[in-house]
């Protein structure tokens, strides 16, 4: 009997074929570089991997591409608008050419909202950007470039994190990662732009969640902030806590922990809140009132009605305006729209479970602004003015007005080759291998709302720590650490402390680095390397031609670590009384000065210390002139024979490059001390830096 049999080709044929008839050949795609998240860094990543040949696809639970982009954050935090360059750049370029438009401007003549954040204002052309912007053109500027460069994308697509099949690892890397519909993507190279790290975690990559100690990278700003109120999100004026006021037995109000806040400096794994950025309007025709949620509670809201009866009436200062008569309005104040200390458990959640969280997020928000525009609890002149407002019509169609994506503003972030801290962000150290550079504020919002000791209310973890000037952002902090995964990038839950990441945050910044990360991967693939071992002299070059700006020399004129001899900033003075910071006035050394508000008084000093070795040094004093200044500033000079008072006139110039002005030189032995006094001084006492510098 002749049996016959298939030739080989036939067979894989056949199996090639039931395979496409069952599915099976449409749930596998393999692609040269693939993104799983839809952020601004999502986007900007693609657009970078398809102009370098790659072929590439998204995949992310979202729906709507930019993530908070497109979702409200339409007030651009941009910081330093010179060291945004690169995809992000034309990004903002692509929004300046749509306001250019007379069709752009449906509520609002283009001249009354005028040249309004704009670089440089009134500018046309190639170099033209606007750096604000309502949410649907935003999200049309994302999906134009989508639609431009044929980039896949998969929505709604959701990592599978329960099965224990959503990854594929293969001698340390990634070979495809699985979704809950199914579908399955291989790749060379994958980059986690996520805000909460969820491939990078599925991968086995080291993260933090929380706030380290200030122990672990020897910062000042990171950790539990007790006693520390920067911005306008703290309670100036006392407020009881209690359901009945002045009795802790009644139980504690909703919005308050009745826990100790803990210890000065020490870690947890609190987050900063998270809220939604809201597009709200004006106009009438174009507005949605408020609506009253499901669930709606009054009682949840007895802490700000306490607060507006108290007289605070800062409601409006954070309705930042947008086009034709919208807003970008953000939290603002010591009650707001953060759901602060509900948001701990959302980045190692399931997707279930964060779907909880964000409409938890999203009742309390909602209920939030109809109670002050409703409740006969608020004083009426709030109601009033909050009832003129309501959400826009015309943004968000799908979901009421209400915005699509939630501000998770911090959840992992990864332990990398490099942790970004705050030294690099404060110029304090140098940082290797930029990528690409940040400038924001070291900005934290508060963490959670305890009882103080003297029995009143308080917020904890607000922070905002200004930088010097535009710092660089180092390539190590996308990367995992050598041993952990060799082709993920990740360009949002980027290595660095929780303080550096208050920074690094900012959805500019993400693009930016969006972009570095694919061009990495790009090389990795050209170069048959893990991203570790990617030459960083050549990511420079590709970096650059592309038009990233990865440093900008001329702003480091006065950084203190770049000087001669020692230098004591007066971020590492003493002060007594009442100081202020500011920087008004160019001249100064690193991010700014103090100053006594003109106020004369022996109590107000600043000292300034360091330890020298032994010999003999010019002591100079930095300070910028102006005429509203002290003509006769005490400055004590306590060196190894005695002390030494001279008077300085800050009305004139400093002699030396315009900064310092000399003092005379002493001799030192061990601790070298400085004391400014704004004793009987007939104007602004400024307290800058001190250089001690090696003197013959």
């Amino acid at each position: 009997m002749v049996v016959w049999k298939r030739p080989c080709w036939v067979a894989c044929l056949m199996i090639c074929m039931a395979s496409m008839r069952s599915g099976f050949a449409s749930s596998n795609e393999m692609h040269d570089v693939v993104i799983y998240g839809g952020t601004s860094a999502g986007v900007a990543s693609a657009v970078q991997a398809k102009r370098m040949g790659k072929s590439v696809v998204i995949v992310c639970p979202d729906r709507h591409l930019g993530g908070l982009t497109s979702g409200g954050l339409g007030w651009t935090d941009s910081g330093n608008k010179d060291a945004i360059g690169g995809i992000s750049r034309e990004f903002y370029h692509r929004v300046w050419k749509h306001y250019q438009k007379d069709e752009a401007w449906k509520w609002q003549e283009k001249a009354d909202f005028g040249n309004r954040n704009q670089s440089p204002p009134g500018k046309s052309g190639d170099g033209a950007t606007m750096w604000v912007f309502e949410p649907h053109v935003a999200e049309q500027v994302f999906e134009d470039l989508i639609r431009e460069y044929q980039i896949p994308v998969h929505r709604e697509s959701y990592l599978d994190r329960v099965s224990g099949q959503g990854i594929t690892m293969n001698h340390g890397r990634i070979s495809s990662i699985k979704m809950t519909n199914g579908k399955t993507f291989s790749g060379k190279m994958f980059i986690d732009a996520t805000y909460e790290g969820d491939l990078m975690a599925l991968a086995g990559v080291s993260f933090h969640v929380g706030r380290e100690s200030e122990k672990v990278y020897g910062e000042k700003w990171n950790g539990v902030q007790v006693g520390v109120l920067h911005h306008q999100h703290w309670f100036k004026d006392p407020i009881d806590p209690y359901v009945v006021p002045g009795k802790p037995d009644s139980g504690v109000l909703p919005l308050i922990s009745d826990q100790p806040p803990g210890t000065r400096g020490e870690g947890d794994r609190r987050l900063q809140a998270y809220c939604f950025r809201m597009c709200l309007t004006n106009v009438s025709e174009n507005r949605i009132p408020f609506p009253k949620p499901d669930g709606y509670n009054p009682d949840q809201y007895e802490l700000l009605r306490r607060v507006l009866v108290a007289g605070w009436r800062q409601l409006f200062n954070k309705f930042d305006p947008l086009p034709n008569h919208k807003t970008d309005t953000n939290n603002h104040g010591p009650v707001s729209t953060d759901y602060i200390g509900m948001n701990y458990d959302y980045p190692e959640a399931s997707d279930e479970e964060r779907k909880q969280i964000i409409r938890e997020h999203e009742q309390y928000q909602k209920g939030l602004l109809f109670f002050m525009a409703n409740d006969p609890g608020v004083p009426k002149d709030v109601r009033e003015a909050m009832s003129k407002w309501g959400l826009a019509k015309d943004e968000f169609t799908e979901t009421g007005g209400w915005p699509h994506q939630i501000y998770v503003r911090e959840a992992r972030r990864m332990v990398g080759h490099y942790v970004m801290t705050e030294h690099d962000c404060l110029d304090l150290k140098d940082t290797p291998q930029s990528v690409g550079m940040g400038s924001y504020t070291l900005d934290s919002h508060n963490v959670q709302r305890y009882i103080k000791p003297d029995g009143f209310v308080q917020n904890e973890g607000d922070i905002g720590v200004r930088t010097p000037r535009p710092y660089q952002i180092s390539y190590g902090s996308l990367i995992p650490k050598e041993d952990q995964c060799g082709n993920l990038l990740v360009p949002v839950c980027v290595s660095s402390s929780h303080i550096a990441f208050g920074s690094i945050r900012m959805e500019p910044v993400f693009m930016i680095l969006g972009q570095s990360a694919a061009t990495a991967a790009c090389l990795s693939i050209d170069h048959e390397t893990t991203v570790q071992e990617v030459p960083y002299d050549l990511l420079r070059q590709v970096l650059i031609q592309d038009g990233q700006v990865l440093e900008l020399e001329d702003v480091y004129q006065h950084a203190s670590r770049k000087m001669k001899g020692q230098v004591v900033d007066d971020r590492r003075a003493t002060f007594t009384g009442a100081w202020k910071t500011s920087s008004a006035n160019p001249g100064f050394v690193d991010s700014g000065y103090r100053h006594n508000d003109a106020q004369s008084d022996a109590e107000i000093t600043a000292v300034f210390k360091a330890i020298l070795e032994p010999g003999r040094y010019e002591v100079r004093l930095s300070y910028p002139a102006n005429k509203n200044r002290a003509s006769n500033v005490q400055v004590e000079i306590h060196h190894q024979n005695g002390v030494e008072t001279c008077v300085v006139n800050q009305r004139l110039s400093p002699e030396i490059d315009g900064v310092f002005h000399s003092l005379g030189k002493f001799s030192f032995e061990g601790e070298a001390m400085v004391r400014i006094s704004s004793e009987e001084a007939d104007g602004y006492v400024i307290a800058d830096a001190i250089q001690f510098l090696p003197a013959p």
